[in-house]
């Protein structure tokens, strides 16, 4: 695959996202909460890196308040001009507020774009995951250049809708893989992704 149909294969799955019902959306995001909270590996963890949804993205929502009241630290991105990310704690629904370009942040000072190495979980948005733990982005690079900073020991999950659970996605040199990645009907563990 080129890299050239990106930009196809994004419009495409925005509009099969837009497509979907608000009930189907916000069961499939339910789903995929239950599923990251059962797993040991975000039992454990004691700082989780992961991020407020936006749109038709899969929920994350309740995801982040479920981990926040049982304790785990939870980081959240902030985007910063050159499209890199900072990141804050996560204090609860009320230390979110709408940043200039749409997305929820945190409020809480910032780490530093080197605090994302600390997490012992790092959860991804993608528009497609392929089963390589090739993810397709938004475009920005934004994740890419997160991911290059996070230790290959480290779990790095992908939460996409089934559907975007794909065979194979076009992928550049500078593409970072995940090692995992999490839909409504599991967790799915890619014996070859992020190493």
């Amino acid at each position: 695959m080129q890299e050239d149909v990106k930009p196809s294969l994004r419009t495409h799955i925005r509009q099969a996202r837009q497509e979907m019902t608000d009930t189907d959306r916000a069961g499939a995001s339910s789903a995929i909460r239950d599923v990251l909270l059962s797993l040991p590996e975000l039992e454990m963890a004691s700082s989780i890196a992961a991020y407020a949804s936006k749109g038709n993205e899969p929920g994350t929502r309740s995801l982040l308040f479920a981990l926040w009241k049982r304790g785990s630290y939870v980081l959240l991105p902030r985007l910063l001009p050159d499209c890199d990310l900072d990141w804050a704690s996560y204090e609860g629904p009320d230390s979110l507020v709408e940043s200039p370009r749409g997305l929820l942040e945190p409020t809480e000072p910032p780490r530093g774009i080197a605090a994302i190495k600390a997490a012992d979980v790092v959860l991804v948005p993608a528009l497609a995951v392929d089963r390589q733990g090739n993810r397709l982005g938004q475009g920005g690079g934004s994740y890419d250049r997160v991911l290059a900073r996070v230790s290959p020991a480290i779990l790095t999950i992908g939460v996409v809708y089934d559907t975007e659970f794909v065979p194979e996605l076009p992928a550049e040199p500078h593409d970072r893989p995940v090692r995992a990645v999490v839909t409504p009907s599991g967790f799915h563990r890619l014996p070859s992704g992020g190493s």
